[in-house]
């Protein structure tokens, strides 16, 4: 498995935290030379304290990081919060395939949300320059949340020596089909905010287009990106991302100010000014305040009035309200899928320094709320498992490995008791979106036989 195509990473699997019941991803980063782990070790721990205080809703949460020295080997392990619905640069793909064109509306919100997170980050003290922002790094939940991966690029690059650890560390922009994501100064001693807006312009680009064709070119020319800018029809969407990737990087704007370009500028209704204010000061609120407060409301009772000396005066009753529209629309703010970002203080956020928190503070900090799950639609395409036996106990110990058509690997593991029944293991399975429905009775056979072999030996290894 792989997601957000991590400089120095070596593997990136999927993982369970146990402890919040969410998905994430474990990254590991292998050092050919402990000497070398050890003259960075404190460089290290710096950076990986730094990215656990980055906390924006549309940036991928980095949970937790350890690092491990052995005998053997020296190793750097992080864990970070999985996309399970994948890039934007799929979800451009399966568009195109369907013949259908980007909604000009969801290219403004997903620009917005893209916008504030690079907002956030360059104003952080110091300033974090993402440095690999493309469409592959940029992901997209079925609720529309965009949220943007790999932001600890440039900061792993800067830290992490060349040729010390096994996974390169110029990954994406040793990749062809990626070249035209980066500015031309990219790399020299003076890049800086100006690369992630450049990089942020051409994936504005391929939203609005779905993609920028390279007319048979390994890469996408300087020509092809000016001509898919000019074909844009909406004149201030031409605008605004030719402002981006201009070639000289003082005259393209700071992300701060891109929200306030006219193609994205609104003002934002009291709707949405309100759930913020009620979002931000929940902690002072009962829990379930908003439900207990709709359900004791008089339905015909009148929230405002409006009074007009012309005609008859207008009332706005409790009626109006859709206490199941004002829910989702409450979660999607909390969730960061309409920020607020035209009213946002350009005061820098602070990102605090080495090991300024402690071990015990660090451990106490909670992930955020897992969205809710998708139904599993990707095929098993291989499967194997492993039975132990434990002698003092009836229970079986099962490890099920599932390998998904877009070649994710999936490990699971649980204890079996003699009434379980392969249906209901699978049915849970299903029920917690870790194997599609329709592999159901595939899996079911193959746990049956997997089962009746066990019968007798201490431990059985069964493969599809």
């Amino acid at each position: 498995y792989y997601q957000g195509n991590v400089p120095g990473v070596e593997s990136a699997s999927l993982a369970m935290d146990t402890e919040e019941g969410v998905e994430v991803v474990w990254n590991e980063v292998l050092f050919h030379d402990k000497k070398v782990f050890k003259t960075v070790e404190d460089k290290m721990k710096e950076m990986f304290e730094n990215l656990m205080q980055v906390d924006h809703p549309n940036i991928i949460k980095f949970h937790k990081y350890w690092l491990d020295i052995g005998d053997n080997h020296a190793r750097v392990v992080f864990i970070t919060e999985y996309m399970s619905s994948g890039s934007l640069k799929q979800f451009l793909k399966k568009t195109k395939k369907n013949h259908k064109c980007m909604n000009v509306k969801a290219w403004k919100r997903w620009c917005t949300q893209i916008l504030s997170a690079l907002s956030y980050l360059h104003s952080c003290d110091p300033p974090i320059i993402h440095g690999n922002l493309t469409c592959d790094t940029i992901f997209i939940q079925h609720n529309g949340l965009i949220k943007i991966g790999s932001v600890w690029h440039r900061l792993f690059v800067n830290v992490f020596p060349e040729g010390g650890v096994r996974g390169k560390l110029h990954q994406n922009r040793d990749d062809k089909r990626n070249l035209h994501f980066f500015s031309p100064e990219y790399g020299s001693c003076e890049d800086d905010y100006a690369i992630d807006i450049f990089s942020f312009g051409i994936c504005a680009l391929e939203m609005a287009v779905l993609e920028i064709q390279a007319n048979g070119d390994s890469v996408v020319s300087k020509e092809a990106i000016s001509n898919t800018g000019q074909s844009l029809e909406d004149p201030l969407m031409r605008e605004f991302t030719q402002m981006c990737v201009r070639h000289n990087p003082r005259l393209r704007p700071m992300a701060h100010d891109l929200l306030f370009h006219r193609v994205l500028f609104e003002v934002h209704s009291l709707k949405l000014l309100a759930a913020h204010c009620l979002i931000n000061n929940q902690y002072m609120l009962p829990e379930n305040c908003v439900e207990d407060k709709t359900k004791s409301f008089d339905p015909n009772g009148v929230m405002a009035e409006i009074i007009h000396k012309d005609r008859p005066r207008v009332q706005l009753k409790y009626s109006h309200v859709s206490p199941l529209e004002l829910d989702k629309f409450l979660e999607d703010v909390k969730n960061g899928i309409y920020p607020l970002m035209n009213f946002a203080s350009t005061r820098p956020h602070p990102v605090p320094r080495a090991l300024s928190m402690s071990q015990e503070q660090v451990e106490t900090v909670k992930t955020p709320t897992p969205e809710p799950q998708e139904a599993e639609t990707r095929k098993v395409v291989q499967m194997h498992c492993n039975l132990e036996s434990n002698e003092e106990t009836t229970k079986t110990h099962l490890t099920l490995f599932l390998k998904l058509d877009d070649k994710l690997h999936r490990q699971l593991s649980c204890d079996i008791m003699p009434n379980d029944s392969s249906r209901d293991l699978v049915n849970e399975l299903i029920h917690h979106s870790f194997i599609s429905e329709e592999d159901g009775d595939k899996i079911v056979a193959f746990l049956e036989e997997a089962l009746n072999r066990h019968r007798g030996s201490a431990s059985a290894i069964t493969t599809i």
